[in-house]
Order: structure tokens, then C-alpha cells, then sequence
């Protein structure tokens, strides 16, 4: 029980068949599957893991049609893509969710949680629109956050117009996915964070980097911030600009 507390603590993402394996074939001891799960019980032990699946939806719930089949996306806030991802760490995980503009790739709002909520992922929706106004349509994933009444009905509030992915088609959110590969690729995977701070100021930073210095191929290997700041944005978008005092610099996006 000793050495299953102590490998517990640098390994919370044991269960019982990797405890039970660790301990019969690196440990050499002769137990069996059954006395392991007897002990978790008895420890209180459960594998700390992410939920398998991101993007489960509920069947109450209204699911709306896909709407970037035949678009073209000609400027920015035409179009932007929100989803969720999970960020193992070395103790632990956490959720990662943002919001980007798909005609220059921005990330215009993230946000890092130990837990998924509609109020969580509107939260995050709503602080990209303060700051940088309304987009036309909004495209997510049929996961139960955004098909809530609360996150629908926000978007409905703000004239938004509302896509979503077709079951089991992940090339229809590709911008986003892409992100998440180039985050994790690029950053999360080379430093293995030890823990929440330390991933929240790695993912700062980065993003930072990926919006203002990564030049994408896509863009004409222009930088997103300068493609979204370059762009002619209405009057009334550009006041709220000066008023806030917003740069081509987004180091504030949280």
C-alpha cells in the first residue's frame, strides 16, 4: 500500500492496470489484478485522467448545420472557430479552450480550466467580442458546452450565426485543429510543464509568439495579428480600437 501511495503521487494518472503492471513486472511482485483494485478502493485512489471525449454531445440538446461548406471567408470577424483540447502536465491536466479568427488566424481569446463548462466556453466567446466586436458565424464542435441553452442562446442575443460540426467530421473545425497541433508540437511537448501556473505563463507566451512572429504559409507567411489589424475594419470597430487603446501587439489576450 506504501509503494502504491508514493507511485500514486508521482503518477496520479495510474489506474489499476498500469499500478498493477508497474508493481508485478518493475517491482516483482506476485499479485494480481483483483488485490490491486481491492487496494485502490481502500486508498480511495482513482486515476486522475481527462474525459475521453471533448465533444460529447446530448441528445436534448439542438444541433445546428454546418455552414463553411461553400463560404468564401473574405476578412476578419467573417468567421471564427472555437473548440476544447486537454493539456496533460506532469501532475495532472487541464482543459484548453480559444477562439480564432479563420481568415487571419488570430487567437482573439483562451482561456485554461480544470474543468469544461458552458459558462466557461461563453466566457471566453464573450471576451473576444468586447474586445475585437462580433463575428458573423461562429463554428464549434456538437460538444455538450456549446450546445447549451446558455452558450446558444448568447449567440443568438448578438445576431451570431451559429455552425457546427457534422458528426464525426473533424476536418469541418481543421483551423482550430490545426492550432491545437502546432501549440502542442511546438511548445507543450518540448517542456512538459510541471503545473497550472507554469502552463498558463508557457501558453501566454506562446500564443503570444503565434500571433504576433509565427508567419503562416497560409497567410502569405504574414503573421496573424498583422493580417487582422491590417485589415479594413469599420469606423466604429477602429474607435472602440483607440478608446481601448488596442495594438497590433494582443499581449493582453487572456
Amino acid at each position: 500500500m506504501e509503494l502504491i501511495k508514493e507511485k500514486y503521487t508521482s503518477c496520479p494518472y495510474y489506474g489499476v492496470p498500469r499500478m498493477y503492471n508497474w508493481l508485478k513486472k518493475d517491482m516483482g511482485f506476485n499479485i494480481n489484478k483483483k488485490r490491486v483494485e481491492r487496494l485502490y478502493k481502500k486508498l480511495n485512489l482513482h486515476a486522475v485522467m481527462p474525459k475521453r471525449n471533448l465533444s460529447k454531445a446530448l441528445k436534448t440538446h439542438k444541433k445546428y448545420p454546418y455552414l463553411l461548406k461553400d463560404i468564401e471567408i473574405t476578412g476578419v470577424n467573417q468567421v471564427w472557430q472555437t473548440d476544447i483540447t486537454y493539456i496533460p502536465m506532469r501532475v495532472g491536466f487541464m482543459y484548453l479552450t480559444a477562439v480564432i479568427d479563420v481568415y487571419s488566424r488570430m487567437v482573439v481569446s483562451w482561456s485554461l480550466s480544470d474543468t469544461m463548462s458552458s459558462r466557461w466556453c461563453k466566457s471566453v466567446v464573450e471576451y473576444a467580442i468586447e474586445k475585437y466586436g462580433k463575428p458573423d458565424i461562429i463554428n464549434t464542435d456538437q460538444g455538450s458546452q456549446y450546445t447549451s441553452d446558455e452558450f446558444i442562446s448568447y449567440l443568438k442575443d448578438n445576431g451570431i450565426q451559429i455552425s457546427m460540426d457534422g458528426k464525426g467530421r473533424a476536418v469541418d473545425n481543421i483551423y482550430i485543429e490545426r492550432l491545437w497541433r502546432s501549440i502542442k508540437y511546438e511548445d507543450l511537448y518540448l517542456k512538459s510543464y510541471e503545473n497550472g501556473i507554469e502552463l498558463y505563463r508557457g501558453i501566454k507566451q506562446y500564443f503570444k509568439f503565434y500571433n504576433n512572429e509565427r508567419r503562416h504559409q497560409s497567410l502569405d507567411y504574414s503573421m496573424p495579428a498583422e493580417v487582422f489589424f491590417s485589415f479594413k475594419l469599420p469606423h466604429s470597430f477602429l474607435r472602440a480600437v483607440q478608446k481601448k487603446k488596442i495594438i497590433s501587439k494582443t499581449e493582453n489576450v487572456v
